[in-house]
């Protein structure tokens, strides 16, 4: 090989990214009976509440209402035929895990208050400009305002079920792509941050001292 060529990456195994489960075998179609399921299952559920116009809450609300029906006549019948009783879980949450999503929320909400704090006394311009969840947000909202919430999620799935299929597939030839493409946006993102950010005033020590 000579030396000007480009040593080519090691193939990933998208099976094992995804965990190697049943997720994976989903994803990438081979339990096809569950890609399938699936499938018709978001499609059912985008044109009955997206094109027939049925709503959400009142789909679940009659759901509910017949589960308990069901539930009630089950207990009924089971006291009078001396059956055992329908089983229902334990429908609680412990102190320990509402404690666990209480601390985890502690520290995400703390996070963004933390960056939220600092853009808005300007101690750091930059991170506006460089933080990806603004990005992500920005992206996020621009594309609702073109697709509803539920047509977003339907969206989602049916990308789930087709791109890493096609990653696993051709997936040589999309890294050289995305190979190329990072390159572009860092040398666009140098000249940005050279030309822009770099002359953005930030304030000195001592403000930061007094604030």
């Amino acid at each position: 090989m000579a030396m000007g060529d480009s040593v080519p990456t090691p193939r990933i195994s998208v099976h094992q990214a995804f965990g190697g489960g049943l997720v994976a075998d989903v994803l990438l179609w081979r339990k096809w009976c569950g890609g399938v399921v699936m499938l018709a299952s978001a499609t059912t559920f985008w044109c009955l509440f997206e094109l027939a116009g049925y709503s959400i809450l009142s789909f679940v609300a009659n759901v509910l209402l017949l589960l308990v029906v069901i539930l009630f006549f089950w207990a009924k019948s089971a006291s009078l035929l001396n059956r055992p009783l329908p089983p229902l879980p334990n429908l609680e949450i412990s102190e320990r895990t509402a404690g666990k999503i209480a601390d985890e929320l502690q520290v995400w909400v703390n996070i963004a208050l933390s960056i939220a704090h600092d853009i808005t006394l300007g101690r750091n311009l930059k991170l506006l400009l460089k933080v990806k969840v603004g990005v992500a947000l920005w992206f996020v909202s621009f594309i609702g305002s073109f697709f509803s919430f539920l047509t977003v999620i339907y969206i989602g799935v049916i990308l789930s079920l087709s791109v890493p299929v096609l990653y696993d597939k051709y997936q040589h030839d999309i890294d050289e792509k995305l190979s190329v493409t990072n390159k572009i946006i860092q040398t666009q993102y140098r000249k940005i941050d050279e030309t822009v950010l770099r002359k953005l005033p930030l304030p000195s020590k001592k403000e930061k001292k007094m604030q």
